[in-house]
């Protein structure tokens, strides 16, 4: 699809998202392409990890709203479909079992900046700057909040739905929404690099990891304990397979 450019490097697959004259806005074509590549990289025993990030000047601007004015309430079974598959978007990193790193290459707004946030690992060019403007053009910011609350806490998640003002990247670090910033004309040779290191590690290890992370993050320490050991019990399984 011309929406969604797709190369592997090795090991890494980058998925690129391609409507740079619409700041790689997400409408239901990218927004499905991306749900389907995913899927895709999972289930390719050939790719170890995922890189997303955008073609142009911006990471994703966010929603199409071209397409969103049509998503009116009598176009209800519309409304549905383009939550749902929003929501599934939002889902498809956290079920996977191969890490997927953001290079947040630009602009990354509204539903881009959840993209990004909903990425394992983001890292972010220096000139970039993430936020979520909906509460300016009168609607909110719903299906980002999960992941914005978790990462950044109550009281920075807030703010940012509520002012609707954008940060720039070394802010964005201090929040916890990136992990690193690089020049611009190095983020992708240093998300690669990245990328092409966490590819080398055992894909039981790395999957194990993955699913114990996102099943403790959320719950109760005693219960988060509990789930760690099983998880240590059946690490030493697999090493003893990888042999």
């Amino acid at each position: 699809m011309d929406e969604l450019l797709i190369e592997d490097v090795g090991r890494v697959r980058v998925l690129r998202m391609n409507r740079p004259g619409k700041r790689n806005a997400l409408n239901n074509a990218l927004t499905l392409g991306l749900v389907q590549a995913l899927a895709a990289a999972e289930a390719d025993d050939a790719v170890h990890a995922v890189v997303l990030t955008g073609n142009g000047p911006a990471f994703c601007a966010g929603a199409d709203i071209t397409e969103f004015k049509d998503l009116t309430p009598d176009q209800m079974d519309r409304v549905d479909e383009r939550a749902e598959l929003t929501m599934q978007l939002h889902l498809s990193v956290s079920r996977m079992s191969k890490p997927v790193i953001a290079a947040v290459n630009g602009f990354a707004m509204g539903g881009g900046a959840g993209l990004a946030l909903a990425c394992d690992l983001a890292l972010a060019a220096r000139s970039a700057r993430i936020g979520y403007p909906e509460v300016k053009h009168g609607i909110i910011a719903a299906i980002v909040l999960p992941n914005l609350t978790r990462q950044v806490g109550r009281k920075a998640a807030f703010e940012l739905v509520a002012t609707g003002e954008a940060v720039g990247a070394e802010r964005a670090v201090a929040l916890g929404m990136f992990n690193a910033v690089h020049d611009d004309d190095q983020l992708m040779d240093e998300t690669m690099a990245l990328a092409s290191r966490l590819a080398a590690v055992s894909r039981a290890a790395m999957a194990t990891t993955k699913r114990t992370f996102h099943e403790v993050v959320d719950l109760p320490l005693a219960r988060g304990l509990e789930v760690g050991r099983e998880a240590n019990k059946r690490m030493r399984s697999f090493v003893r397979t990888e042999r």
